[in-house]
């Protein structure tokens, strides 16, 4: 195994903020590139005030990078800590409040990323996938009606097969530093997440699609577990409808392995065909937390990620 291998984490969120808590378990180069299109809650709120980047996923990666020492065990805390009140300061997250000050007070954006990422002392680095805040747009069909939902939390909550998605800007200022941490990967992953709020924005920039395609490194997309309820967006979608949407948007797109729970097994041969399409191989793992539903398990990630780097 390559000691401290050069991995990059695309996505947002909780899913990104599990596959880092795990990676940096794994080894001590990792970099988190993450979503900037939340408009709901505590960032939209900021996002919306001052006209800057919305800070969740990013706060999230942050204290999912965090070292499991006290020191980074505490501000993790803090970071996530959530006021309650009956002012305006209700449901903003610390760490929400602490990014957007250091924005507001120097522009440089991944400066204070960097910053912050200095202060909790955390594993690896935290980048934004883009210099601007972004809105994702997506095309909907439903009983034969078509409509078109404009933000993040529209389109997480919308009903009907997905026909179409982009990014708004189309062509967002790109984070220089993101790029050049693609290029100089030794592995990259996509996912688990939100698919279509967290993992599809990915895709849908096409200077960060490029850059990937473009890399050498080895590529990992980490696939949802399997979710019955009917508030997660795109619940219930089969494992090769993930992958189709993906490469609706990216035809060309290649990768290594399709990482995926062992309760998949043996379900979808569909969807192991299309893996092979893309030139990639399912690996298939216990990979649920036995006490949260829906969400991977820390350590059974780590194990996955040390096997497949091995």
């Amino acid at each position: 195994m390559l000691q401290n291998p050069k991995v990059v984490c695309l996505g947002g969120g909780h899913g990104l903020a599990a596959t880092l808590s795990a990676m940096r378990n794994v080894t001590k180069n990792v970099t988190a590139v993450v979503t900037v299109a939340d408009n709901g809650g505590s960032s939209g709120r900021l996002r919306e005030e001052f006209n800057s980047l919305p800070p969740g996923d990013l706060r999230m990666a942050l204290a999912a990078l965090c070292a499991d020492d006290e020191w980074g065990r505490s501000w993790a805390e803090i970071m996530q800590y959530r006021f309650t009140s009956e002012g305006p300061t209700n449901n903003h997250a610390v760490g929400n409040l602490l990014l957007t000050a250091l924005w507001d007070r120097n522009q440089d954006l991944v400066n204070g990323l960097d910053r912050i990422g200095d202060l909790l002392k955390v594993v690896g680095r935290v980048l934004p996938m883009a210099l601007e805040p972004l809105d994702i747009e997506g095309k909907f069909e439903n009983n034969g009606q078509a409509s078109v939902v404009r933000g993040q939390v529209q389109v997480a909550v919308a009903t009907g097969k997905v026909k179409e998605l982009r990014l708004i800007p189309s062509n967002p200022k790109v984070t220089p530093e993101a790029i050049a941490a693609i290029a100089d990967a030794d592995w990259i992953t996509f996912g688990p997440g939100s698919w279509l709020s967290s993992v599809m924005p990915h895709f849908l920039f096409k200077e960060q699609a490029d850059a990937f395609k473009n890399s050498p490194a080895k590529k990992i997309m980490i696939f949802n577990l399997p979710d019955k309820s009917t508030s997660d967006e795109f619940s219930g979608i089969s494992l090769e409808e993930h992958l189709q949407l993906v490469l609706d948007h990216v035809p060309d797109l290649t990768f290594d392995i399709a990482l995926i729970d062992k309760v998949f097994e043996g379900k979808e041969p569909g969807f192991s065909q299309l893996v092979e399409k893309c030139g990639g191989r399912v690996i298939t793992l216990d990979l649920a937390d036995n006490v949260v539903n829906f969400h991977h398990d820390k350590n059974k990630l780590i194990s996955a990620f040390t096997h497949i780097f091995s």
